[in-house]
């Protein structure tokens, strides 16, 4: 029995980034989703894909932390903006996707620089308790009205 559970385990996180790239090409082909969380997550897929970024993808670990950060607050930012239940319906994976991209934006966070996860969430804050939808709600969302300014030293 704690084989059984251990091999679907490590299926599970075999298949995670796999199934990732599927739940983020799903959701940018449902019409559920706006147009601006489509271009959000194409634009997440890019930085991903590009290796020179903030963190270059050519440092093992440290250099694709940067990259599943952005993906999972973009991840975020949608499930805050449709329901939850669309995202839920593209999942290919185990468990739930919104606890776990909860728990990816929380885990990559204590590994990046403040400094990068700044520039990466300069417009993205820790949501407030929603009572009005009674669904968990994600650990952060975006802040239009905030603007983030660059210090020059």
């Amino acid at each position: 029995m704690a084989a059984l559970k251990a091999r679907a385990r490590l299926k599970n996180l075999l298949m995670f980034i796999p199934n990732m790239v599927l739940l983020c090409g799903r959701l940018l082909t449902d019409a559920r989703v706006p147009k601006p969380e489509k271009a959000l997550v194409a634009g997440a897929i890019l930085y991903a894909i590009v290796p020179l970024d903030l963190i270059p993808d050519v440092i093992p670990f440290v250099g694709q932390i940067d990259d599943a950060y952005l993906i999972a607050i973009t991840l975020l930012r949608l499930i805050d903006r449709t329901d939850p239940k669309v995202v839920r319906e593209h999942w290919n994976g185990g468990g739930d996707i919104v606890e776990l991209v909860e728990m990816l934006a929380m885990m990559t966070a204590k590994f990046l620089p403040a400094r990068i996860r700044r520039v990466l969430t300069s417009r993205v804050e820790v949501a407030p308790q929603s009572k009005d939808k009674g669904l968990p709600i994600p650990a952060l969302v975006v802040k239009p009205e905030r603007v983030s300014t660059v210090k020059s030293d």
